[in-house]
């Protein structure tokens, strides 16, 4: 069975964009045959405090969805500070270093690891080294790019070192996986070799019993749910527009470092048609949203690769969106004409889109119905991580390969023996060549370097790889029960 870990800073039960995309690779790649463990941090966010359960440890292992999952100390914060955050990011990047004993010996195919932190790239790089598995670099926000859009750090020493590790990042991991397009072509002025798109996309099965419930409401109402941060500016638009005047109501669920003056604007200003119904769990989202007209979905300024999950999940539900901001989110509701679009901060635009979903029934309609059909045949979840299995395989090595010939040599069969496609073969192992090797004599095949080298049968990159597979594969057969006799 083919093995793969994946080490990220956060993960369920936490909710979040990251949190829900790692879960979902993770299921789906299970139910592709993978053997999947996930290395993660004891859960915090976006609370900055660890949660119920798991106070007080430094390590924890469970096992959530038939999947282990083992989790290591850090400092939680959500703080906007530099220092705590960077205690936050460097804590972890520290501690997941005790997980190498454990990666040594699941022996791992590859490893995911997620960035940002980039901190915790130069983690995986060295665990990976020393683990002696293929690392995957899964870039879900272009950092230190995005943290000097946001403010968050500033030109100088501390952004060029970033920048540094970024480049090395790109450099010495074996596969990066990007979740924009805009991400994929900043990998590849880097490194163009072995970048593969894997966007948030959507389970519309998640959502399909629910969305009869769209427009059930006597009043119109906007719904956003996510995040409360800096980026997505939803108190400045709370500020910006009265919802109760244009006829409307906004109805908001999330958490985040700004939903204290979230909930403090709305008490000093109970009557702008703004309800705050707090955190809904993942598990409620598809039963949740489908009940409003529309969603909102802001960005305040152009965050290069970035493309809010939101916009997935608003699809799936039947929702036009209304989008405020710049990039690739933008085109794509402009492209499948998923509803209206503004500039970044520009309110009276923004007002004017609003107003739309009281006032043009057919034409909301038809966009919510080019939502229903861009999530299932577009951005569909399932598929994007079909194509991620296939496209893993497709670097898979000769193991499994080279473990079938020793088996017959060792037993000294003459029977013929498939390589790259034999019904016994590793789970998801791709069909490269039909043909068979024959013995030569009692217990003795074709030399599998020549062979290989010469049909090109795996997907090795050096005759070296070859080499050190083969004395994995007689290990492993050992193991099985086989005694190897070379």
């Amino acid at each position: 069975m083919a093995r793969i870990g994946i080490i990220t800073q956060v993960y369920k039960p936490e909710i979040g964009a990251a949190q829900n995309r790692l879960y979902e690779m993770a299921t789906g790649l299970k139910s592709y045959g993978w053997e999947v463990s996930i290395i993660t941090a004891m859960p915090n966010y976006p609370h900055g405090r660890i949660f119920d359960g798991y106070r007080g440890k430094f390590f924890m292992k469970e096992t959530l969805d038939d999947m282990e999952v083992r989790r290591y100390w850090l400092y939680p914060s959500n703080s906007g500070k530099a220092l705590p955050r960077m205690l936050n990011w460097i804590s972890f990047s520290i501690t997941v270093l005790f997980s190498l004993p454990y990666l040594r010996r699941k022996k791992f195919d590859y490893l995911v690891v997620q960035s940002p932190p980039l901190l915790l790239g130069i983690s995986g790089q060295i665990l990976s080294r020393f683990a002696r598995t293929k690392m995957v670099l899964n870039v879900s926000d272009i950092w230190p790019l995005t943290a000097r859009e946001l403010g968050a750090i500033s030109d100088g020493f501390i952004y060029r070192r970033f920048e540094q590790i970024e480049r090395l990042l790109y450099r010495r991991s074996f596969m990066r996986l990007g979740q924009s397009q805009e991400t994929i072509e900043h990998i590849a002025n880097h490194n163009p070799e072995r970048t593969f798109l894997f966007r948030n996309g959507v389970d519309a099965a998640r959502y399909r019993q629910f969305v009869t419930m769209n427009n059930k409401r006597k009043t119109p109402s906007i719904v956003y749910a996510g995040l409360l941060g800096v980026a997505q500016g939803i108190v400045d638009i709370c500020r910006g527009i009265d919802f109760r005047e244009l006829g409307m109501e906004f109805h908001i669920y999330g958490a985040g470092p700004e939903q204290k003056k979230l909930e403090e604007f709305l008490a000093a200003h109970p009557d702008r048609g703004i309800l705050y119904h707090g955190q809904v769990p993942r598990e409620e989202v598809p039963m949740v949203i489908p009940r409003y007209s529309a969603t909102l979905i802001p960005l305040v300024k152009h965050l290069p690769g970035a493309v809010p999950s939101k916009i997935y999940e608003s699809m799936a539900a039947g929702l036009p969106i209304i989008y405020s901001g710049e990039g690739e989110a933008r085109r794509i509701i402009e492209e499948y004409d998923l509803g209206w679009t503004s500039p970044a901060k520009d309110f009276e635009a923004l007002k004017r889109n609003i107003e739309k979903v009281g006032t043009r029934g057919e034409e909301l309609e038809r966009k919510r119905q080019n939502c229903l059909e861009a999530a299932e045949k577009v951005f569909s979840r399932p598929a994007q991580v079909e194509k991620l299995n296939h496209y893993l395989n497709s670097f898979m090595t000769c193991v499994e390969d080279i473990k079938q010939i020793l088996i017959l040599r060792d037993t000294a069969s003459h029977q013929p023996v498939r390589l790259n496609g034999s019904s016994n073969a590793a789970a998801g192992h791709p069909v490269q060549d039909p043909s068979t090797v024959h013995t030569v004599g009692p217990g003795l095949v074709p030399d599998f370097r020549e062979y290989r080298s010469t049909r090109g049968l795996c997907a090795c990159r050096e005759p070296a790889d070859c080499s050190k597979n083969y004395n994995r594969a007689e290990v492993e057969t050992s193991q099985s029960g086989y005694t190897s006799t070379s």
